[in-house]
């Protein structure tokens, strides 16, 4: 493989760069813009978009209210981060680093929390509820294990190969063959865990499924990246098999399409104020 790039002394930043995210990408931090962030009448304000990292918590807030936990009720908020209003000076009061999602409580009477990165949300939400997160110090460290898996793994799914398959301007096969490497291991040891357990960390359903259906649900089920075939998706069958039990959680066909502005018209709820507004939208589902 010939080589035609060599690195300058100092990297200097290309906004002509090119990709899909070219227009938004930055080396520095920080507001770009002044605006405020919307807030409605519920304790929790979420600022995000549907892509994985968004689903997770919008899943996560619809299992709650599943499970009657009317105090998880929310308003979500659409980021459009293609459009750069994560750099707004209200977005980034709340999360700093500039990135989908992030959650303010407002529950408490005399003070608001600032939760951001999408596993710590996870994570705030079961311990301040009680759910989807054993007390059991084995089981707990067990769903902990697999959600700071997650956290560690998914990068190299959605920054490495999603960049380098779907996104880049231009396709070179070393990265493309890094990043595969890596995600169909990732997906052969989700394959081998699935194979013996349930859920992913066990016989029930905790954060640690909410974390990573999204990413390698989506993955496995032909919604990430136009790659099954490529990836040989259908080979995982307990990945699979897991797969398609969670995308049928009504909470989860509920909160996938919450800060959603593409696809179906029945999986596209640009922001959420109430249940009904999601009941709306899956009415324009067709009946099979």
């Amino acid at each position: 493989m010939t080589n035609t790039y060599t690195p300058p002394k100092v990297w200097q930043f290309d906004e002509e760069s090119g990709g899909t995210w070219a227009k938004v990408n930055r080396p520095v931090s920080g507001a770009t813009h002044s605006a405020e962030l919307p807030i409605g009448e519920h304790p929790f304000q979420l600022y995000s978009i549907a892509t994985p990292n968004g689903q997770k918590v919008t899943i996560m807030l619809e299992e709650l209210l599943a499970l009657g936990v009317t105090d998880a009720e929310y308003d979500a908020h659409l980021i459009n981060i293609g459009e750069g209003d994560q750099f707004s000076s209200g977005f980034v009061a709340v999360n700093p680093n500039s990135k989908i999602p992030a959650l303010m409580d407002h529950s408490e009477s005399n003070s608001s929390t600032r939760v951001f990165e999408s596993g710590a949300i996870l994570l705030y939400l079961a311990e301040k509820f009680g759910k989807l997160l054993s007390k059991n110090v084995t089981e707990r460290t067990e769903v902990l294990n697999w959600l700071f898996w997650l956290q560690g793994s998914a990068p190299y799914l959605g920054g490495g190969f999603g960049h380098f398959y779907a996104y880049a301007p231009e396709k070179f096969e070393y990265p493309i063959n890094r990043f595969t490497m890596e995600v169909k291991r990732q997906l052969d040891l989700l394959d081998k865990q699935l194979a013996d357990n349930k859920f992913i960390a066990g016989d029930s359903y905790t954060i640690a499924d909410i974390a990573i259906w999204p990413w390698y649900g989506n993955l496995v089920l032909g919604k990430q990246y136009d790659a099954g075939e490529f990836l040989e998706v259908d080979s995982y069958q307990h990945v699979k098999r897991w797969a398609e039990e969670i995308s049928q959680r009504p909470a989860v066909q509920r909160g996938r399409i919450v800060n959603r502005t593409w696809g179906e018209p029945w999986e596209n709820l640009a922001n959420r104020h109430n249940a009904s507004d999601i009941d709306q939208v899956l009415k324009l589902k067709p009946k099979v």
